[in-house]
């Protein structure tokens, strides 16, 4: 049994009183001061034999990419490092009894707007690739690492670096502490609109402008603008315009070739859906696939779209992306589901108030080997803040939220009494937790370093334009 399972047990038969002052003991085997323990460099896996040994299921081809943009700056090498954070994690004091679903790969990048089913912005995490259960800290130092870092590659004092990173943490901890007496089956409704939030983000003129512009981007991403964007016309047909190799069209020979395991593979991913999905999605005809690149980290996986239309042309695109086992499981054991496309999808259901009504799985089979996948709307109201740009009362403001986010959808999975206990109503969580961030910056550098420097050796081969 998970210990976020026997959580849920505990919630309903103790108090909230009773499992706070069973949180606050569990100080004694971890104090809160010990979350601010970094792995000595002596303990740690060589951090680029990490990176190297995930390139070898991925797409040769597309490898390169990866290395190129990880190695532009130490926030994104950041990014595409959860691997060696993991890893790293798995070496400090571990909290028994306080598990949740974790996202795995909490960094800032990882938190955005998309739209709900009833087509209004939300704010939440938006990334699952790794989710899996374990200890509640592991998220916020993902998160609280990236704070920094962020701040350091724009170049800010360390004194706004700090500020913006125990922002982070005590927003997860007065969050945490609001969700206490709170019913369960009020936290799974709640959910942080972005049209509200928008005030939070700045006060002065020019935040509030970027904070709007980032909703009506998101607004107008759809399947409709997709297709001017992303199709041509080809002989009367919609056709996705090749980009390589970026966007990749799958040929149709390839495509009469797989078409017993591809449609296998569709009616696979139709099961996964609630009935009412099914028979929205029977409206629909497939017209083209092709691969397409995504993302810092996920670069080389297996990821592609495709293009639907109804009888009278209407488009719906779909994206599914390769699912692999979660970074997070050879340190805390494997997930239980068979399929690791189920294990996101899950995980992301846990996580999130609300979600994608297409969000779905499959494994596509061949006769020598499998992938898993997991489905969701390409774009469909997505949409984020780039840290790259903000200044210091930005990120500061933007890392709060982040922090709030985490710490509600913390609180639907593990038990937010026996975590707001742990952690307590002072700075002492905020310190151990910014100390712990501002020690790992120092490490991710000097990662970053290392991978630099094994590009300019020619160990890893890196292309830096794409």
């Amino acid at each position: 049994m998970h210990d976020w399972e026997r959580a849920v047990r505990l919630q309903a038969l103790a108090s909230s009183q009773a499992r706070q002052a069973e949180g606050r003991a569990l100080r004694a085997d971890v104090p809160l001061e010990g979350l601010a323990h970094v792995p000595a460099p002596a303990d740690r896996a060589d951090p680029v034999s990490i990176l190297v040994g995930q390139d070898q299921t991925r797409v040769p081809e597309l490898v390169p990419i990866r290395h190129g943009r990880m190695s532009a700056n130490p926030f994104a090498f950041y990014r595409g490092s959860a691997a060696i954070m993991a890893a790293d994690l798995a070496l400090t004091p571990r909290v028994g009894g306080l598990e949740v679903q974790l996202c795995g790969d909490a960094h800032l990048s990882n938190f955005g707007l998309f739209k709900g089913p009833d087509r209004r912005l939300v704010f939440d995490l938006n990334d699952f690739d790794e989710t899996l259960p374990g200890p509640f800290d592991w998220d916020l130092k993902r998160l609280a690492a990236s704070v920094t870092i962020a701040a350091r590659n724009r170049g800010f004092p360390r004194s706004r670096a700090a500020a913006a990173t125990r922002a982070a943490t005590a927003k997860y901890r007065e969050t945490m502490a609001l969700a206490v007496p709170v019913s369960p089956l009020h936290r799974q409704y709640y959910r942080l609109d972005y049209a509200s939030l928008i005030p939070k983000l700045g006060t002065g003129a020019r935040s509030r402008r970027d904070a709007q512009r980032a909703a009506d981007k998101a607004a107008g991403k759809n399947s409709l603008r997709a297709l001017d964007r992303l199709t041509e016309t080809v002989e009367g047909q919609p056709r996705i315009k090749e980009d390589p190799p970026l966007i990749v069209r799958f040929g149709e020979h390839y495509i009469e070739q797989e078409t017993g395991r591809l449609r296998d593979f569709l009616l696979s991913y139709l099961d996964s859906l609630p009935l009412e999905r099914q028979l929205l999605l029977r409206r629909y005809r497939l017209v083209d696939v092709a691969h397409k690149v995504v993302g810092v980290g996920s670069v080389g996986t297996r990821c592609l779209i495709l293009l639907l239309v109804t009888g009278d042309g209407e488009p719906l695109f779909l994206q599914f992306k390769e699912a692999v086992a979660s970074v997070l499981e050879a340190h805390l054991g494997p997930s239980g589901f068979e399929q690791a496309g189920e294990r996101v999808v899950r995980g992301q259901r846990l996580m999130q108030a609300t979600g994608d009504i297409l969000l779905g799985w499959s494994r596509y089979e061949r006769p020598a080997r499998h992938h898993d996948y997991y489905f969701r709307q390409l774009w469909d109201g997505k949409g984020s803040l780039l840290v790259e740009d903000m200044g210091p009362k930005m990120l500061l403001r933007y890392a709060a939220l982040c922090g709030a986010a985490l710490a509600v959808a913390h609180a639907r999975t593990g038990d937010p009494a026996m975590i707001a206990g742990y952690i307590g109503d002072d700075e002492t969580f905020d310190d151990a937790v910014g100390q712990f961030a501002e020690a790992y910056a120092d490490i991710a550098e000097r990662d970053y370093a290392a991978h630099r420097a094994a590009i300019d050796e020619g160990r890893i081969a890196a292309q830096n334009d794409l």
